[in-house]
Protein backbone atom coordinates (compact mmCIF):
# COMPACT_ATOMS: atom_id res chain seq x y z
CA UNK A 1 0.00 0.00 0.00
CA UNK A 2 2.79 2.72 1.09
CA UNK A 3 4.53 1.62 -2.32
CA UNK A 4 2.04 2.26 -4.81
CA UNK A 5 0.94 5.47 -2.68
CA UNK A 6 4.91 6.76 -3.60
CA UNK A 7 4.33 5.39 -7.15
CA UNK A 8 1.10 7.57 -7.19
CA UNK A 9 2.29 10.53 -5.07
CA UNK A 10 2.49 12.80 -8.15
CA UNK A 11 -1.19 12.09 -9.49
CA UNK A 12 -2.48 12.86 -6.36
CA UNK A 13 -0.90 16.07 -5.79
CA UNK A 14 -1.55 17.18 -9.30
CA UNK A 15 -5.58 15.89 -8.41
CA UNK A 16 -5.02 18.08 -5.70
CA UNK A 17 -3.63 20.87 -7.12
CA UNK A 18 -6.78 21.04 -9.43
CA UNK A 19 -9.16 20.73 -7.20
CA UNK A 20 -7.89 23.33 -5.57
CA UNK A 21 -7.56 25.65 -8.65
CA UNK A 22 -11.49 24.99 -9.48
CA UNK A 23 -13.24 25.04 -6.13
CA UNK A 24 -13.66 28.74 -6.51
CA UNK A 25 -15.34 28.41 -9.55
CA UNK A 26 -17.36 25.59 -8.48
CA UNK A 27 -18.70 27.98 -5.59
CA UNK A 28 -19.50 30.53 -8.10
CA UNK A 29 -21.19 28.40 -10.11
CA UNK A 30 -23.29 26.85 -7.12
CA UNK A 31 -24.16 30.58 -6.02
CA UNK A 32 -25.27 31.39 -9.86
CA UNK A 33 -28.49 29.35 -8.87
CA UNK A 34 -29.20 31.10 -5.63
CA UNK A 35 -32.03 33.61 -4.52
CA UNK A 36 -30.01 35.46 -1.98
CA UNK A 37 -32.08 37.16 1.22
CA UNK A 38 -30.92 40.74 0.30
CA UNK A 39 -27.95 42.19 -1.09
CA UNK A 40 -25.23 39.67 -0.55
CA UNK A 41 -25.00 36.45 -2.53
CA UNK A 42 -22.44 34.77 -0.06
CA UNK A 43 -25.25 32.07 2.00
CA UNK A 44 -27.21 29.92 0.32
CA UNK A 45 -30.88 30.91 0.42
CA UNK A 46 -33.03 28.36 -1.96
CA UNK A 47 -32.52 27.80 -5.78
CA UNK A 48 -33.13 29.67 -8.27
CA UNK A 49 -32.50 29.90 -12.10
CA UNK A 50 -33.57 33.91 -12.63
CA UNK A 51 -30.27 34.76 -12.81
CA UNK A 52 -29.35 32.46 -15.75
CA UNK A 53 -32.86 33.53 -17.51
CA UNK A 54 -32.05 37.10 -16.96
CA UNK A 55 -28.55 37.56 -16.78
CA UNK A 56 -29.09 41.61 -17.44
CA UNK A 57 -31.36 42.05 -14.75
CA UNK A 58 -29.00 44.50 -13.24
CA UNK A 59 -28.53 47.68 -14.43
CA UNK A 60 -25.68 48.90 -15.63
CA UNK A 61 -23.94 45.01 -15.97
CA UNK A 62 -24.46 44.09 -19.72
CA UNK A 63 -23.41 47.83 -20.87
CA UNK A 64 -19.80 46.86 -18.66
CA UNK A 65 -19.86 43.55 -19.85
CA UNK A 66 -20.27 44.64 -23.31
CA UNK A 67 -17.94 47.07 -23.61
CA UNK A 68 -15.17 45.18 -21.62
CA UNK A 69 -15.28 42.44 -24.49
CA UNK A 70 -15.26 45.50 -26.43
CA UNK A 71 -11.76 46.45 -25.36
CA UNK A 72 -10.43 43.14 -25.07
CA UNK A 73 -11.27 42.56 -28.96
CA UNK A 74 -9.57 45.74 -30.43
CA UNK A 75 -6.87 45.24 -28.00
CA UNK A 76 -5.75 41.59 -28.72
CA UNK A 77 -6.23 42.31 -32.83
CA UNK A 78 -3.85 44.95 -32.41
CA UNK A 79 -1.67 43.30 -29.50
CA UNK A 80 -1.52 40.10 -31.72
CA UNK A 81 -0.29 41.67 -35.10
CA UNK A 82 1.96 44.27 -33.23
CA UNK A 83 2.92 41.41 -31.12
CA UNK A 84 3.82 38.77 -34.00
CA UNK A 85 5.53 41.02 -36.07
CA UNK A 86 8.26 42.02 -33.44
CA UNK A 87 8.74 38.08 -32.29
CA UNK A 88 9.48 37.49 -36.01
CA UNK A 89 11.89 40.65 -36.25
CA UNK A 90 13.20 39.02 -32.60
CA UNK A 91 13.72 35.71 -34.15
CA UNK A 92 15.03 35.96 -37.25
CA UNK A 93 17.01 38.92 -37.38
CA UNK A 94 19.96 40.51 -35.99
CA UNK A 95 19.98 44.21 -35.63
CA UNK A 96 21.24 46.54 -33.11
CA UNK A 97 19.76 47.10 -29.53
CA UNK A 98 18.31 43.60 -30.47
CA UNK A 99 19.26 42.45 -27.11
CA UNK A 100 17.82 45.84 -25.29
CA UNK A 101 14.33 45.23 -27.16
CA UNK A 102 14.21 42.00 -25.54
CA UNK A 103 14.54 43.33 -22.45
CA UNK A 104 12.12 46.00 -22.75
CA UNK A 105 9.45 43.70 -24.21
CA UNK A 106 10.08 41.70 -20.88
CA UNK A 107 10.18 44.63 -18.78
CA UNK A 108 6.08 44.92 -18.68
CA UNK A 109 5.52 41.26 -17.65
CA UNK A 110 8.51 42.05 -14.50
CA UNK A 111 6.95 45.40 -13.73
CA UNK A 112 4.49 45.46 -10.82
CA UNK A 113 1.09 45.75 -12.50
CA UNK A 114 0.41 49.08 -10.11
CA UNK A 115 3.61 50.97 -10.94
CA UNK A 116 2.75 50.30 -14.40
CA UNK A 117 -0.58 51.65 -14.50
CA UNK A 118 0.43 54.93 -12.73
CA UNK A 119 3.36 55.30 -15.16
CA UNK A 120 0.93 55.15 -18.24
CA UNK A 121 -1.62 57.29 -16.37
CA UNK A 122 1.17 60.00 -15.98
CA UNK A 123 1.74 59.58 -19.42
CA UNK A 124 -1.80 60.34 -20.36
CA UNK A 125 -2.10 63.17 -18.40
CA UNK A 126 1.18 65.09 -19.39
CA UNK A 127 -0.19 64.62 -23.05
CA UNK A 128 -3.67 65.86 -21.82
CA UNK A 129 -5.67 63.17 -22.82
CA UNK A 130 -9.02 62.96 -21.76
CA UNK A 131 -9.25 59.49 -19.56
CA UNK A 132 -11.58 56.62 -21.40
CA UNK A 133 -12.08 53.98 -23.93
CA UNK A 134 -9.03 55.40 -25.87
CA UNK A 135 -6.79 55.60 -22.76
CA UNK A 136 -7.88 52.12 -21.47
CA UNK A 137 -7.23 50.45 -25.28
CA UNK A 138 -3.89 51.93 -25.64
CA UNK A 139 -3.19 50.54 -22.16
CA UNK A 140 -4.27 47.67 -22.76
CA UNK A 141 -2.18 46.55 -26.12
CA UNK A 142 0.80 48.03 -24.35
CA UNK A 143 0.91 45.17 -21.77
CA UNK A 144 -0.58 42.62 -24.14
CA UNK A 145 1.76 43.02 -26.52
CA UNK A 146 5.23 41.55 -24.09
CA UNK A 147 2.86 38.27 -23.75
CA UNK A 148 1.80 38.06 -27.18
CA UNK A 149 6.14 38.07 -28.10
CA UNK A 150 6.87 35.84 -25.70
CA UNK A 151 4.34 32.97 -27.07
CA UNK A 152 5.17 33.56 -30.92
CA UNK A 153 8.66 34.11 -30.17
CA UNK A 154 8.85 30.31 -28.89
CA UNK A 155 6.83 29.17 -31.53
CA UNK A 156 9.18 30.79 -34.14
CA UNK A 157 12.42 29.55 -32.86
CA UNK A 158 11.09 26.18 -33.06
CA UNK A 159 10.58 26.25 -36.40
CA UNK A 160 12.36 24.58 -39.24
CA UNK A 161 13.33 26.84 -41.63
CA UNK A 162 14.47 23.90 -44.14
CA UNK A 163 10.43 24.00 -44.81
CA UNK A 164 10.74 27.49 -46.29
CA UNK A 165 13.75 27.55 -47.79
CA UNK A 166 12.53 24.07 -49.70
CA UNK A 167 8.93 25.97 -50.82
CA UNK A 168 11.40 29.00 -52.23
CA UNK A 169 13.56 25.80 -54.14
CA UNK A 170 9.90 25.16 -55.73
CA UNK A 171 9.70 28.59 -56.92
CA UNK A 172 6.99 30.17 -54.37
CA UNK A 173 7.11 33.66 -53.91
CA UNK A 174 7.65 35.12 -50.93
CA UNK A 175 3.89 36.07 -50.13
CA UNK A 176 3.13 32.32 -50.68
CA UNK A 177 5.94 31.11 -48.81
CA UNK A 178 4.66 33.01 -45.59
CA UNK A 179 0.90 32.23 -46.01
CA UNK A 180 1.31 28.59 -47.11
CA UNK A 181 4.12 27.55 -44.89
CA UNK A 182 4.94 30.45 -42.25
CA UNK A 183 1.96 31.44 -40.88
CA UNK A 184 0.21 27.69 -40.85
CA UNK A 185 3.53 27.21 -38.80
CA UNK A 186 3.72 29.94 -36.94
CA UNK A 187 -0.08 29.84 -36.03
CA UNK A 188 -0.46 27.93 -32.75
CA UNK A 189 1.66 30.58 -30.94
CA UNK A 190 0.19 33.25 -32.64
CA UNK A 191 -3.38 31.25 -31.59
CA UNK A 192 -2.06 30.90 -28.09
CA UNK A 193 -0.90 34.86 -27.78
CA UNK A 194 -4.13 36.31 -28.87
CA UNK A 195 -6.19 33.94 -26.22
CA UNK A 196 -4.08 34.87 -23.53
CA UNK A 197 -3.95 38.72 -24.85
CA UNK A 198 -7.82 38.55 -24.72
CA UNK A 199 -7.93 36.80 -21.32
CA UNK A 200 -5.40 39.66 -19.94
CA UNK A 201 -7.11 42.18 -21.11
CA UNK A 202 -10.60 40.89 -20.31
CA UNK A 203 -10.16 40.76 -16.45
CA UNK A 204 -7.81 43.69 -15.93
CA UNK A 205 -8.69 46.17 -13.17
CA UNK A 206 -5.94 47.77 -12.01
CA UNK A 207 -4.34 49.50 -15.08
CA UNK A 208 -8.30 49.70 -15.88
CA UNK A 209 -9.15 51.72 -13.31
CA UNK A 210 -5.78 54.12 -13.30
CA UNK A 211 -6.97 55.02 -16.79
CA UNK A 212 -10.43 54.98 -17.22
CA UNK A 213 -13.21 58.12 -16.96
CA UNK A 214 -16.11 58.24 -14.98
CA UNK A 215 -18.59 57.40 -17.28
CA UNK A 216 -15.84 54.41 -18.72
CA UNK A 217 -16.77 51.04 -16.26
CA UNK A 218 -15.62 47.75 -17.78
CA UNK A 219 -17.19 44.31 -16.18
CA UNK A 220 -14.03 44.22 -13.07
CA UNK A 221 -14.75 47.53 -12.56
CA UNK A 222 -18.50 47.05 -12.24
CA UNK A 223 -17.92 43.98 -10.13
CA UNK A 224 -15.82 45.46 -7.62
CA UNK A 225 -18.64 48.44 -7.38
CA UNK A 226 -21.26 45.56 -6.80
CA UNK A 227 -19.03 44.25 -4.17
CA UNK A 228 -19.00 47.43 -2.21
CA UNK A 229 -22.91 47.44 -2.24
CA UNK A 230 -23.61 43.68 -2.70
CA UNK A 231 -22.94 41.23 -5.07
CA UNK A 232 -25.88 40.13 -7.33
CA UNK A 233 -26.21 36.78 -8.79
CA UNK A 234 -25.74 37.81 -12.44
CA UNK A 235 -21.97 38.31 -11.79
CA UNK A 236 -21.96 34.49 -10.93
CA UNK A 237 -23.76 33.71 -13.91
CA UNK A 238 -21.40 35.91 -16.08
CA UNK A 239 -18.35 34.18 -14.51
CA UNK A 240 -19.52 30.81 -14.91
CA UNK A 241 -20.38 31.35 -18.69
CA UNK A 242 -16.71 32.69 -19.42
CA UNK A 243 -15.70 29.25 -17.83
CA UNK A 244 -17.55 27.19 -19.85
CA UNK A 245 -16.54 29.26 -22.79
CA UNK A 246 -12.66 29.34 -21.73
CA UNK A 247 -12.89 25.56 -21.03
CA UNK A 248 -14.80 24.52 -24.46
CA UNK A 249 -12.00 26.45 -26.52
CA UNK A 250 -9.13 24.64 -24.78
CA UNK A 251 -11.24 21.31 -25.15
CA UNK A 252 -11.70 22.14 -29.12
CA UNK A 253 -7.81 22.96 -29.57
CA UNK A 254 -6.82 19.82 -28.52
CA UNK A 255 -9.18 18.05 -30.53
CA UNK A 256 -8.50 20.14 -33.66
CA UNK A 257 -4.51 19.35 -32.93
CA UNK A 258 -5.31 15.52 -32.09
CA UNK A 259 -6.74 15.62 -35.60
CA UNK A 260 -3.89 17.52 -37.25
CA UNK A 261 -1.33 15.14 -35.69
CA UNK A 262 -3.47 11.69 -36.61
CA UNK A 263 -3.86 13.43 -40.45
CA UNK A 264 -0.27 14.03 -40.39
Amino acid sequence: MLKWLRHNLVVFAGLGTLVYMLAPNVVVFVFSFNDPVGRYNYEWAEFSDKAWTDPCGVAGMCDSLTLSFKIAILATLCATVLGTLIAFALARYRFRARGLVNSLIFLPMAMPEIVMAASIAMLFLSMGMDAGFTTILIAHITFCVSFVVTAVKSRVIGMDPALEEAARDLYASPIQVFLRVTLPLAAPGIAAGAMLAFALSFDDFIITNFNAGPDTVTFPMYVWGAAQRGTPPQINVIGSAMLVIAVLVVVAGQIVGRRNRAKA
